[in-house]
């Protein structure tokens, strides 16, 4: 499928009665505003044509739905029925990632890794919105307050994963599907809990919103599954962070380069 030949089928779900469709065809990149909202959202399409080599209409049905529950957060906004007192949570994304919203308000964010950045996100249920400066001060809610909540939140968290052996290598994968599984490698709790039972050298990976990969790294071919892996769902991620992995020591997670013929070299982040 072709980056128009989805926009069609977007069309056919999603009317032009109710929406604008505004293709940029140079970044590859939707922009679909509601009509009487009067705001709108930025899809890549590039990850979901990749979801859809495999998983076919559902990668659409998925998006689809995505998109409804968006605006429908929007509409309640709108209508004043959203509630600070609601859940916050932390959320992941690339350092790439916007700084403020499409109206111009500066999102709330801390830093974190050379590839990373935490933002702030209140829990609508099925879906959320990263808070921003404009929002905070409705509320009168200072920003040490979210942070403090959402880290909180994080450690309530699920802490299921499956796990899989490649050549005496082992990956965790954290796929709850909850839109938080990246956050959890905020869970300082979480991973010193991990490092107790690696054997070889710990990873962590966020290659998208939706997985986190803790890998046990006993050899080379360890470094070079990790490398395939993370690219992979990088490629195929709705909302894409890093194809670089961690290494977590001592507490700290740093950025690791893995090079041809199996070299792993590290890169220490400026405190």
């Amino acid at each position: 499928m072709k980056a128009l030949e989805l926009i069609r089928v977007l069309k056919t779900k999603l009317s032009e009665e109710i929406y604008t469709y505004d293709y940029d065809r140079e970044k590859n990149k939707l922009r679909l505003t509601h009509k009487e909202i009067g705001k709108g959202i930025d899809i890549s399409l590039p990850p979901i044509l990749a979801k859809y080599e495999t998983k076919k209409d559902k990668a659409i049905e998925e998006v689809v739905y995505t998109i409804h529950q968006t605006f429908q957060a929007m509409e309640r906004e709108k209508a004043g029925n959203i509630e600070p007192a609601s859940s916050i949570y932390p959320v992941i994304r690339s350092t790439s990632f916007p700084l403020k919203s499409n109206e111009g308000n500066k999102f709330i964010t801390k830093d974190h890794t050379a590839e990373t950045r935490i933002y702030y996100a209140l829990d609508l249920g099925s879906t959320y919105r990263l808070l921003d400066e404009k929002m905070l001060a409705a509320w009168n809610i200072r920003e040490t307050e979210i942070r403090e909540r959402a880290l909180f939140q994080v450690r309530n968290l699920e802490t299921n994963y499956k796990k899989d052996y490649v050549s005496d290598n082992t990956f965790y994968f954290f796929n709850n599907n909850d839109g938080y599984d990246a956050s959890r490698m905020l869970n300082e709790s979480l991973l010193r809990d991990m490092k107790k039972i690696i054997v070889g050298d710990m990873t962590v990976s966020v290659p998208h919103q939706d997985v986190m990969i803790i890998g046990d790294i006993r050899n080379e071919i360890g470094y070079d599954v990790l490398a395939q892996m993370t690219m992979h769902f990088f490629t195929v991620g709705t909302v894409p962070i890093t194809s670089l992995s961690f290494i977590y020591e001592n507490g700290d997670l740093e950025p690791i380069f893995i090079m041809a013929k199996n070299r792993v070299t590290k890169e220490k982040e400026d405190k």
